[in-house]
């Protein structure tokens, strides 16, 4: 009796290792194909990101919340002349659906290279230092540069220029936006520049005069001024526009892709050149404060970085 009990026992702690084992090798499997937290668990392999987008329906598009560019209207619903570019080229590829990450604009590139979201809908003009990072469309807009300052103009500030012969001028940009890197080339020391988060930390830094100056593209820093309707701030009417390396600054705004996605591109600089080409392009910008001036005319993005 007591060597079968004992034999028992041994059976017994057999079977519960042998249990244990497969449980384990259970919970790696569970735990090995999760899939990843930038949503790419649902692509099938070899799946392009435009490939899945058609299938899915949707996409997710990077927005740093900047008018006219792309923001949210009170009710949460996501526009703007980006955004509204976007979303007719998107339909007219079979693809329905937008949903936005908001990001503060000096994360967006970062953001659309770890997978956040699919493209970046937030303005972004096309440098070469931003193109070695991502992939372009070509230009859905073209517009310069726009200061605003407190009444009166009290410092007596025209240009770049002007704010860099000041001695004491102090400048707030949105963090990443191209405008710093103009401020810098023509000669604002950097300790005078502040970077905010976005257009409307910039206001109210030069409402609560922290700051001199805000700057922005034209269309981008009226919309923040209307929207505001503070009588204290005016635009600077009679700017120059800066001179970088002896070129007037002209800036040219594009939708941003990961490097690997050319299909994509591909297919969204046919159907914007379609757009372009009835007239259709203006008809969407225009209610964002772009004229036919801003048209981007038959500029590519290589016209751009080259």
């Amino acid at each position: 009796m007591g060597t079968f009990y004992s034999k028992t026992k041994n059976v017994r702690k057999i079977c519960l290792m042998l249990l244990a084992v497969s449980m384990v090798g259970f919970s790696f499997t569970g735990c090995g194909d999760s899939g990843d937290q930038n949503g790419t668990s649902n692509s099938k392999a070899g799946e392009t990101t435009l490939e899945k987008a058609k299938r899915e329906g949707y996409v997710t598009i990077g927005f740093a919340n900047e008018k006219p560019y792309a923001y949210q209207t009170v009710e949460g619903e996501l526009t703007g002349e980006a955004v509204e570019v976007a979303r007719t080229v998107l339909e007219n590829l079979g693809i329905g659906e937008m949903r936005g990450v908001l990001t503060e604009f000096g994360s967006l590139i970062p953001g659309l290279q770890a997978k956040r979201f699919d493209m970046v809908t937030a303005g972004m003009f096309i440098t070469p230092e931003r193109a070695a990072d991502v992939s372009f469309a070509n230009p859905e807009y073209s517009i310069g540069e726009a200061i605003a300052v407190k009444k009166g103009n009290p410092l007596d500030l025209h240009s770049y220029e002007d704010i860099a012969e000041h001695e004491t001028a102090t400048v707030a940009i949105p963090g990443g936006a191209i405008e710093y890197d103009y401020l810098v080339a023509v000669g604002v020391p950097e300790d005078r520049l502040v970077t905010v988060p976005d257009m409307p930390s910039a206001l109210a830094a030069l409402q609560a005069g922290r700051v001199d100056v805000i700057t922005a593209t034209g269309p981008s820093l009226q919309e923040t001024l209307d929207t505001a309707g503070d009588s204290d701030i005016e635009r600077v009417i009679d700017f120059t526009q800066p001179v970088i390396d002896g070129k007037s600054v002209r800036g040219y705004g594009a939708t941003a892709f990961r490097k690997d996605d050319t299909d994509f591109v591909e297919a969204f600089n046919k159907e914007l050149k379609r757009l372009q080409d009835s007239g259709e392009l203006l008809e969407i910008i225009q209610p964002f404060g772009f004229t036919e001036e801003e048209l981007p005319g038959d500029i590519t993005v290589e016209d751009v970085i080259k």
